[in-house]
């Protein structure tokens, strides 16, 4: 008979919670938010969902308390993100099956329902403990992390000078990331003048302007990017995703884009960031180029003597802290006020993938993780 951590990670993953930004017909994050709303509820939580976009709220649940006045304890935060991309072209027909070999499988299942699980069959767990701890262990659970991290901005705002440290659910293999990249996605832009593919010489092909720039683009900014290193995340670093343009192929392109991944180490963030980067590139060489829809995202890194990281592996000795090249909503919170960090059972390299799983062996690994920092929080 599977365990209540299993039973409950398969009602997650069986309760579609598509970031619609990741695919237009997505389900969004709303049935996800009400269903996690309703277990905390019945654990005695004081439970509340604010709406970042229309219909796409972060559920927020408060830490029950029995003391004898207003809760002023410090207040902690254990905070998963609730979306997940798109479910197409994965290898299977049903979510939440467990195979033979141990596995669950389904969309979610690593990234990021297996950690959700964990966290929430924790709290579970201490049930009896949590009105009287000294510390509020709090859960939320954000929307949009796949996509733009509109979840944990908005919280940021709105509660960063409630909490003192967040552990944000990732399938991290219960190792504690304190140090990611940033990110800086943006689109790079071309015109020309449309013409018939038979009189070439009377346009100006956009997609030959841009292939041509992109070759400069990459060979200046690549450089300068290897000069901000880090100790343990390397440099930064640059790909071009996607080039598209045109119309038809008897018509010379008077449009062409490409799309742009830089990821940045906190040197080259803390400095002017990777957008200043690319305009000052783009300026400089004088490239036939304009720069829209930019998406910057903050690199973090927090001291592996930070006190919280040092109590959670007082509790889990062998947890150690370690640097990743993603990022997630972790360093928005950081970038809000709040010291975080991510953590969780599952490994990333299941993340996102076709047969997305999680072992079974570590979601309950998780749980027990999960449920010793918590009891810890007595001492």
């Amino acid at each position: 008979m599977p365990s209540n951590a299993v039973t409950l990670l398969q009602n997650l993953i069986r309760i579609p919670s598509v970031n619609p930004d990741c695919c237009p017909d997505g389900d969004g994050e709303a049935a996800m938010a009400d269903y996690v709303q309703n277990y905390l509820e019945k654990k005695g939580f004081n439970v509340s969902q604010e709406e970042v976009l229309p219909n796409r709220p972060n559920v927020i649940g408060k830490c029950p308390y029995d003391g004898p006045a207003q809760d002023q304890r410090p207040r902690v935060l254990l905070c998963p993100h609730l979306d997940t991309v798109s479910v197409a072209n994965m290898d299977m027909d049903t979510f939440g099956t467990i195979t033979d070999d141990g596995r669950i499988l389904g969309r979610g299942a690593s990234d990021t329902k297996g950690p959700m699980a964990a966290m929430l069959q924790a709290l579970n767990n201490c049930a009896d403990i949590l009105p009287s701890l000294p510390v509020a262990v709090d859960f939320v659970g954000f929307m949009g992390e796949e996509a733009s991290q509109h979840g944990s901005k908005h919280f940021g705002k709105q509660h960063a000078s409630e909490y003192e440290f967040g552990l944000a659910g990732e399938p991290t293999s219960l190792e504690i990331v304190n140090i990611t990249k940033g990110s800086l996605w943006a689109t790079l832009q071309a015109t020309g003048k449309a013409a018939h593919a038979s009189q070439p010489e009377a346009g100006d092909n956009a997609i030959l302007k841009i292939a041509k720039a992109l070759v400069q683009f990459e060979q200046s900014i690549t450089g300068r990017l290897a000069t901000y290193t880090h100790p343990s995340l390397s440099h930064s670093t640059l790909n071009v995703g996607t080039i598209t343009g045109g119309k038809q192929p008897n018509i010379v392109p008077d449009f062409a884009s490409a799309q742009i991944d830089i990821r940045t180490t906190p040197a080259l963030y803390d400095e002017s960031g990777a957008l200043a980067l690319v305009e000052n590139v783009i300026d400089e060489l004088e490239l036939p180029l304009k720069v829209i829809n930019p998406h910057e995202n903050p690199p973090m890194e927090v001291a592996d003597d930070n006190p919280w990281i040092m109590r959670m592996q007082a509790a889990n000795p062998e947890s150690k802290t370690v640097s990743a090249p993603w990022f997630s909503d972790a360093a928005h919170l950081n970038a809000a006020g709040i010291p975080s960090i991510c953590i969780g059972p599952g490994s990333i390299n299941q993340a996102h993938t076709k047969d997305e799983f999680i072992r079974i062996t570590d979601l309950e690994a998780g749980v027990d993780y999960f449920e010793n920092f918590i009891r810890s929080l007595a001492n």
